[in-house]
């Protein structure tokens, strides 16, 4: 699946959202990706868990399992494991930090792909992939359906990525002029309230 077959995939979701954005990593952008509307139809998950999964295998890496972060993680982390054919599970932020709840396991030594929706800046991967190391599983490699750094973000572990995008960010402190007037959306889950 090519980079613009992606692309019109989250664009048919109504999952390539413009505006501005704040993002989970407090960073500000133009661009922000919905996964969770493009992973609510089964089939388009299917198709570009697939064709992840696909890409992924080319890499040669063999895992064991499969672990995401919590939220956006669950649903691609959940198809991508089961594309691949091993278990996966997912992390919870537990007062403010990665843990494992709901009897989930890993295995002493396990092969882990830590699998993400979204890379903006790498921060939830680097925190899931030090929960899985804590818990005794090795993380062989990181995945994500789309890396909006342009490649430049670093997870500590080679990351495969479905799609690389360059969308713009801004800190706090040097939003652009054009945007500082249009009231920032937060459409991530992080930071909401039970």
């Amino acid at each position: 699946m090519d980079r613009e077959t992606v692309l019109q995939e989250f664009r048919d979701a109504g999952a390539l959202l413009e505006g501005h954005f704040k993002l989970s990593s407090g960073l500000h952008s133009t661009v922000y990706l919905q996964c969770a509307r493009v992973l609510m139809d089964p089939k388009r998950a299917d198709r570009l868990c697939r064709a992840f999964a696909d890409k992924f295998r080319a890499t040669g890496v063999e895992v064991d399992m499969v672990v995401s972060p919590a939220m956006g993680g669950v649903i691609v982390g959940y198809e991508v494991a089961r594309q691949l054919g091993v278990p996966g599970i997912f992390t919870e932020r537990v007062d403010g930090s990665f843990a494992l709840r709901r009897g989930f396991e890993i295995p002493a030594g396990a092969r882990v792909l830590m699998m993400e929706d979204v890379v903006t800046t790498g921060l939830s991967s680097r925190e899931c992939i030090e929960t899985i190391e804590s818990l005794g599983g090795k993380v062989a490699a990181a995945g994500c359906l789309v890396n909006r750094s342009g490649g430049k973000a670093d997870v500590g572990v080679p990351l495969t990525a479905l799609v690389e995008i360059e969308a713009p960010t801004f800190s706090e402190d040097n939003i652009p002029a054009h945007l500082k007037d249009v009231p920032a959306v937060k459409p991530g889950s992080r930071g909401l309230k039970a």
